[in-house]
């Protein structure tokens, strides 16, 4: 279970004195808890591992974001801190697949469905995200798509 490995690692982290990933997993791990709360159960409870991997991708998805709007204000300590923060957070995400990967599910789906124009890319994308659910980028699924009709 991955809240447990959140807890046991917050050991190691204040044991070896790792201020950043002590901080990072001690946010994970409050993140675990709103969201059992937010789900209507108790806060002691353990997060399932899918509710989990949703929770982390919440939290690197909000560490691209800031990292984004740093740069853009010139802020390049503030994004180098997120940066090192996303690091932390990504290794207790599953392995995404690659491009190369999510290029040969479209090219199946794109069959399937009998796509042969860009008016129809949406249903595609949807169709795409559904079967890699977990295992995609959606960002990525979308890159590939789009590179197809071009």
């Amino acid at each position: 279970m991955l809240h447990n490995q959140i807890r046991e690692e917050i050991k190691t982290a204040m044991k070896a004195r790792e201020e950043l990933r002590l901080s990072v997993l001690r946010g994970m791990l409050a993140s675990f808890t709103n969201e059992l709360v937010a789900t209507k159960r108790k806060p002691d409870m353990i997060l399932p591992d899918e509710d989990a991997i949703t929770v982390v991708k919440r939290l690197v998805k909000q560490r691209k974001d800031s990292i984004e709007q740093f740069r853009a204000g010139k802020r390049e300590d503030l994004a180098s801190k997120e940066e090192a923060e996303l690091k932390i957070l990504e290794k207790y995400l599953p392995q995404m697949m690659s491009k190369e990967e999510i290029e040969k599910v479209v090219l199946a789906k794109k069959n399937e469905f009998g796509i042969a124009d860009k008016s129809k890319m949406g249903i595609l994308i949807g169709a795409v995200m559904k079967d890699l659910k977990g295992k995609a980028d959606g960002s990525d699924v979308k890159e590939v798509v789009e590179n197809i009709f071009v």
